[in-house]
């Protein structure tokens, strides 16, 4: 099944001309376009683009792709708008798992927005970290879908009558304590922070390893003045000036006084964000709670905007 939020990224990037300004428009990586892209090339079995080190080249497939693209995503739009008046009688419950930091900022801001009712969807939710939702997944389990995230490639596994869909990217900043006197926004590469002190994750666990080859690909050796696996509390560490973190996005949601975030060429991470659902549960309703989640991450994303 072709992903909604795969079309119309291709949408954006047959209009705007190359994944760097498709991913700007979208606030998106442009590395998460082209992610998006080679996905939707193999959902639909033919090549869109030709790829040089340069540019992006739309293939003759690519531009007859994005103008039924751009039908069938109206036609989504009039979906919306006929459950609108039929949701009392169809309302649909999903069993939803997910994770804490999804479940506050993100979740929230989709269930206010004026569309949400006309989806039709009754949610039942289970918050939880990655591992403990999937293990709903199972056969007989309590949960229809899962929203997990994964640093890197390791740490999650889920049964094979699974099936995985990319939703978005939570993109880690380095954050620095105020009291340092670097500013918000500073150019400051890897070499100057190695010899700063650091609140990092505990050793051994997944993201705590995925985070030392990083650092160690960029000859960053952090000083560890703190191990610490909790976002919130790593953050309120740094602002008590005990050290420097790595923090993505949605922790920092609701701002912390007394530290500045940066963001390093050479510490580029993101936690890759996915909905598991157990095949035969999947729904034409569930792919547009999906995508309309996807746009809440994009509006939730603090990218600086480089000039």
């Amino acid at each position: 099944m072709v992903n909604p939020v795969h079309l119309r990224t291709l949408l954006e990037v047959t209009r705007r001309g190359s994944f760097a300004a498709a991913a700007l428009q979208l606030g998106y990586t442009a590395s998460a376009v082209s992610q998006q892209m080679s996905a939707l090339e193999r959902e639909a079995g033919v090549k869109l683009f030709e790829r040089s080190a340069r540019s992006v080249q739309p293939t003759e497939a690519a531009v007859v792709m994005a103008r039924h693209a751009a039908k069938v995503l109206t036609d989504i739009d009039a979906l919306l708008a006929a459950t609108a008046s039929t949701h009392e009688t169809t309302n649909q419950e999903i069993r939803l798992g997910i994770f804490p930091s999804l479940a506050t900022h993100a979740l929230p801001k989709l269930l206010r927005t004026p569309g949400w009712r006309d989806l039709g969807l009754n949610l039942k939710v289970f918050v939880a970290e990655p591992a403990q939702t999937i293990q709903g997944l199972r056969a007989g389990g309590e949960l229809d879908i899962a929203l997990v995230y994964q640093v890197g490639q390791g740490g999650l596994a889920w049964p094979h009558t699974v099936s995985r869909q990319w939703i978005g990217d939570d993109n880690f900043r380095v954050v620095l304590p105020e009291s340092w006197g670097i500013r918000t926004g500073a150019q400051v590469s890897a070499s100057q922070l190695a010899e700063m002190p650091w609140i990092m994750h505990h050793p051994g666990t997944s993201d705590a390893t995925v985070i030392e080859r990083l650092f160690a690909s960029c000859n960053l050796h952090p000083r560890v003045t703190a191990y610490c696996d909790d976002f919130n509390a790593s953050l309120e560490l740094a602002s008590a000036g005990v050290g420097a973190a790595l923090v993505p996005e949605l922790a920092m949601q609701r701002g912390t006084d007394g530290v500045v975030v940066l963001d390093v060429p050479e510490i580029r991470l993101a936690r890759n964000i996915f909905a598991l659902l157990i095949n035969d549960h999947q729904s034409a309703r569930m792919d547009l709670f999906m995508d309309q989640l996807s746009g809440v991450l994009r509006q939730l994303s603090i990218a600086p905007r480089r000039k």
